[in-house]
């Protein structure tokens, strides 16, 4: 198989509202691809002209525009964007919050085969065209819905609090130390995402006494133990990242680029509780997520010591916390240990989610998976500005769709 390189690509800004704006997806699509292809030195001519001999794909990432924007059939919406994508090869991948992800992984496929020599991947979510009630009852499709959404208000929510019961469980923690521990993620990724231009929350206040203080006018509850504080935010937005042959860049004179080394792709059972009891053998309480994270690591040669920088799926703190061990960063039911004494801070040997993660960043569902991987490739090329962690080598990253459910991980390096 040939090496997959990354040439590029574009973020929207997490803090925009488009409905507010007065415009919609095509507004969105159409300037997302154009940045996208313009940061990887790309235009809608060298598209027509790849496209010519069938040598360039577009792969879009999208969970559930059908509710939220009122529009199916996204791959081919894409040739609205340009004439220059008629004709192209384009289709939409669906995989909850792993929609862009999964688009990475066709778009991955093709170059990797010989197939094609440049791919174009999209992942976009407009959300804050309903309310947060309509939304969160939107967002339940992502779970087993007749069971674990429908009927049930913000249903996310009330499912990683459940997980933050499973982790005190499983492992016998300290409850205080555990929701101590949370207090922390959240107060880290928010500052971090002070430090990013296209944060959603960039310009927004919790600290981590904030934070620790549950229950209060400015940290309510939303799911058992969970607060605000807790949550990943509704967010608009879009991600482009294009990918490459070896050969293409060659054609362009590049050199050095940054490349996919390893990616793990694991499904575990959609019902939160079945996934609980397939774990009670495994010392994770996510074991397919582990899985799909050692499948990335034996494919890459590398493990955990080669990784300098890693972006997981903060849909909830409680989930930033399963990823430590699923990393690799400690031993399972430890985890408390390395967000206690700073390891997975900006400043610390295993920063986790210097970008803000989808609590600082923003998550704009089917877009998170490709913001992911654009910043690991901003990391890997000292590209990252205000949040660029020293020397990075090696990133990775974690996407995860509904209640860990479909897991994806990267591994990105030169």
């Amino acid at each position: 198989m040939q090496k997959v390189f990354i040439m590029g690509g574009a973020q929207t800004d997490f803090e925009r509202n488009w409905t507010k704006e007065g415009k919609g997806l095509l507004a969105l699509l159409k300037e997302s691809v154009s940045d996208g292809l313009a940061a990887a030195g790309l235009t809608f001519d060298d598209i027509k002209e790849l496209n010519k001999v069938n040598k360039v794909g577009c792969f879009v990432g999208n969970f559930i525009g059908e509710l939220y924007a009122e529009q199916g059939h996204l791959g081919a919406l894409v040739t609205m964007v340009d004439k220059a994508l008629y004709g192209v090869p384009t289709a939409r991948y669906e995989a909850a919050c792993a929609s862009s992800s999964a688009a990475i992984d066709a778009a991955f496929s093709k170059i990797a085969l010989g197939e094609y020599e440049v791919a174009v991947v999209i992942g976009w979510e407009l959300m804050k065209t309903v309310d947060s009630k309509t939304g969160g009852d939107f967002l339940g499709h992502a779970a087993f819905y007749e069971e674990e959404g429908k009927g049930i208000s913000f249903p996310f929510p009330k499912l990683f609090g459940k997980l933050a019961d499973e982790l005190i469980a499983k492992y016998s923690l300290d409850e205080n130390v555990f929701m101590d521990s949370l207090a922390k993620i959240s107060a880290k990724n928010y500052s971090n995402a002070k430090k990013n231009p296209l944060a959603q929350t960039r310009k927004w206040f919790m600290d981590y006494e904030q934070a620790r203080h549950r229950g209060t006018p400015t940290n309510q509850l939303v799911g058992g133990r969970l607060a605000v504080s807790d949550c990943s935010q509704v967010t608009d937005g879009a991600a482009v990242v294009v990918l490459a042959s070896e050969g293409y860049l060659a054609k362009r004179g590049l050199k050095n680029n940054p490349y996919i080394k390893g990616w793990g792709h694991r499904v575990a059972p959609m019902p939160f509780q079945d996934k609980m009891q397939d774990s009670l053998s495994s010392p994770y309480v996510l074991p397919w997520t582990r899985q799909a994270i050692e499948d990335a690591y034996r494919r890459s040669g590398l493990t955990v010591q080669d990784i300098d920088v890693f972006e997981t799926h903060d849909c909830f703190t409680s989930s930033e916390y399963a990823a430590i061990s699923a990393f690799g960063i400690t031993v399972p039911g430890e985890e408390y240990k390395a967000i206690q004494d700073g390891i997975i801070t900006f400043e610390g040997s295993k920063p986790v989610n210097p970008s803000g993660g989808l609590i600082g960043c923003g998550h704009p569902v089917g877009a998170s998976g490709a913001r992911m991987l654009l910043d690991l490739y901003k990391q890997v090329s000292g590209a990252a500005g205000a949040y660029q962690v020293h020397n990075v080598r090696n990133a990775m990253m974690l996407n995860i769709g509904g209640s860990a459910t479909t897991n994806y991980s990267y591994i990105v390096g030169r």
